[in-house]
């Protein structure tokens, strides 16, 4: 279609006319099966003609049928072709001012291999044994969530994983896995260490990697969406037979939550791999992204595209899809990627459509996007808009994160762990999670002059993700004539940070065992950007947690800790003012605060990125000390009279009176 002709239908799209005449609100979007008939329903208001084409398979020229649909309410288009079609493919060709082309349902709840067809299906027929009357791990408060952050091909591709379904959903049932040192694996690992909630990096069904060559090693992160609804095929152990990869995305889904680990997926509605010819486009030229006044495509994801949530069919086709993965794949909580680029009202709607279907699912996201928008910047879903968002919407603290290690974008730049002094506000500033606290400097705030949080529940903490450099990478690369035993001191003080602080940890996953991506054998340049890097970079090396035994024990204690601690997960800014205080008149390097609580007592926390011992007055008192050095947990270490404390080099000290 011309930019001309796009522009007027963009411009009509926006009217109120336009919304009240062609906005359907019905359930049934898609194919919708029974034994006797098949029901479709796509909406396509700006069509002139729509029609459904029956395939035998997901790939080969073997149309069965086309069947011309008729239109209907809210600018959908309806079919209904009776007998049983479970097994069989479709697409729609939709034609828009006399140009036909063929597109994949956006509501397919099954496609074949590389989600070029959709396939109509018998969801009950995918269910494992027990899948739908499982119970779910107990879930209370967002701040009682410990994340953890996996890429699902790198849990399980390197050989040391000691796993059979290497690379695949399967993996995740695999217990009893060891490595060669015959240390726990995969799933028993994960449950070994503590966490709370597994965050999957995207697995719906994205583009860049071919399901049709999976003997050829390939990668990606995919962050590059086509079949929204449906499973990615490459996790698969048959891509080409759409049934599969949902039956095994639920056993992956089923096996977690029978370890006690919930189950949150990374998705990513901001952007499509395609923009032009995307599904969405192709159906409804122009409505679900947003033009630029010469009718381009505007580009805020840096992809090339960005989607117009704030469009009702957009934000319907939001609401509905995340649902769907809450209902038919019992999935416990959403990250959103780049969720500036949503506006405000679809992500408070959000909200309220997951509240309304189960108590306890996590919601967050990045509080950014990745380049310039044309929504306005009072709408858009950002960091500095989350106060206006309501509870229940969580965003990333990279001020947080830049002030524990340095900023990701200067990889030589140190941060608070490495010594850089006038970090103390910053640390003090996740300590609150990026709320108001009369004790905190915010003028001395690295990136943030103000309390972006209204409550707790609103920062995710955390010092890494998939995004840039590794933690340990990064401390090798800002410390480059530090000793290795303290840029290990280091990382374990990052991890302090994290799992002490108010708010939501997360962390990278074998951030815990010093995960490295580096590029050369010499170990002296490393990957900040490994989206598209081989299984060599990317995968993780499960002898880490052997040798580096002595840091998975100190997050297994913090997490332990934490968990018996309800006063270092409050959920109220109240709270937190009421309960955590700093103490003052610290030499430079040095936070030290103590959390009060009626029944858990007081628990003081120091932190000291110092390279020497430094001594720390706290109130006198029998202190009792569960983390001091490199050993942490619910064991009482020593016990201290109070007065002045002796903090090792480069470390965190906990104790409880």
């Amino acid at each position: 279609m011309k930019k001309e002709r796009l522009l007027e239908h963009y411009s009509r799209f926006s009217t109120r006319e336009f919304e009240a005449s062609m906005t359907y609100h019905g359930d049934d979007l898609g194919a919708v099966w029974t034994e006797e008939e098949t029901r479709f329903r796509v909406w396509a208001p700006t069509a002139e003609q729509v029609v459904v084409n029956l395939y035998r398979t997901g790939e080969q020229s073997d149309l069965l049928q086309k069947i011309i649909m008729k239109k209907a309410s809210g600018g959908t288009w309806t079919a209904t072709v009776r007998g049983n079609l479970n097994g069989i493919y479709y697409t729609y060709l939709v034609t828009v001012e006399q140009e036909t082309k063929e597109a994949v349902d956006p509501y397919a709840k099954a496609v074949g291999v590389n989600g070029k067809r959709g396939m109509i299906i018998d969801l009950s027929s995918t269910n494992p044994p027990g899948f739908t009357s499982e119970t779910k791990p107990e879930f209370i408060n967002d701040t009682d969530a410990i994340l953890y952050e996996l890429h699902i091909r790198d849990f399980s591709i390197d050989p040391s994983s000691g796993m059979v379904h290497r690379g695949k959903y399967l993996a995740f049932t695999e217990t009893g896995t060891k490595n060669s040192y015959g240390d726990a694996t995969g799933i028993d690992y994960l449950k070994q260490l503590g966490i709370t909630h597994v965050h999957l990096l995207p697995a719906f069904d994205y583009g860049t990697v071919d399901e049709a060559r999976l003997q050829t090693p390939q990668f990606n992160w995919g962050y590059d969406p086509v079949n929204y609804n449906v499973p990615e095929g490459s996790y698969s152990t048959d891509p080409y037979r759409g049934e599969v990869r949902i039956r095994e995305f639920k056993q992956m889904v089923q096996a977690l939550h029978s370890q006690g680990i919930r189950v949150v997926m990374d998705v990513v509605y901001n952007h499509t791999l395609e923009s032009g010819n995307s599904n969405f486009n192709c159906i409804v030229p122009g409505y679900y992204y947003r033009l630029t006044p010469e009718g381009d495509f505007s580009n805020a994801s840096g992809c090339g595209n960005e989607t117009a949530s704030e469009r009702v069919m957009m934000r319907k086709f939001i609401i509905d899809s995340l649902l769907y993965w809450n209902r038919e794949y019992h999935i416990d909580g959403f990250r959103f990627d780049l969720m500036g680029i949503h506006d405000i009202r679809t992500m408070k709607e959000v909200r309220k459509a997951l509240d309304e279907a189960e108590a306890g699912i996590l919601l967050y996201g990045e509080g950014w996007t990745g380049g310039l928008s044309p929504l306005p910047d009072h709408e858009r879903a950002m960091k500095s808009n989350i106060r206006s968002m309501g509870g229940g919407i969580a965003a990333f603290n990279d001020n947080i994160r830049d002030g524990i290690k340095g900023s990701v974008f200067h990889q030589e730049e140190p941060g608070y762990i490495s010594g850089k002094p006038g970090m103390e506000d910053t640390i003090k500033y996740g300590v609150v999670a990026a709320t108001q606290h009369d004790w905190v400097d915010y003028s001395k705030v690295l990136g943030a002059d103000y309390p972006w949080a209204l409550e707790p529940t609103q920062a995710v903490n955390y010092a890494s993700a998939h995004d840039n450099h590794t933690l340990w990478d990064k401390i090798a690369l800002s410390t480059p004539y530090d000793s290795r035993e303290d840029r290990v001191r280091m990382n374990l003080l990052s991890a302090a940070i994290i799992l002490t602080s108010q708010g939501i940890p997360f962390w990278q996953a074998g951030e815990e065992f010093l995960r490295s991506k580096p590029l050369n054998e010499e170990k002296t340049w490393f990957d900040g950007n490994s989206y598209a890097s081989p299984d060599r970079v990317n995968s993780l090396k499960w002898e880490l947690v052997t040798e580096n035994r002595e840091v998975v024990d100190y997050y297994r204690g913090l997490i332990e800790f934490r968990k018996k601690y309800s006063v270092l997960r409050m959920t109220k800014t109240a709270e937190l003012e009421a309960h955590l205080h700093f103490l003052k008149w610290l030499d430079t390097n040095l936070i030290a605060f103590i959390l009060t609580h009626p029944k858990e007592g007081e628990v003081c926390v120091i932190y000291n990125a110092n390279k020497s011992w430094q001594p720390v007055h706290i109130p006198e008192g029998e202190w009792k000390v569960y983390a001091k050095g490199k050993r942490a947990g619910n064991q009482v270490l020593d016990t201290n009279t109070g007065g002045v404390v002796n903090i090792e080099p480069i470390s965190a000290m906990i104790m409880v009176r």
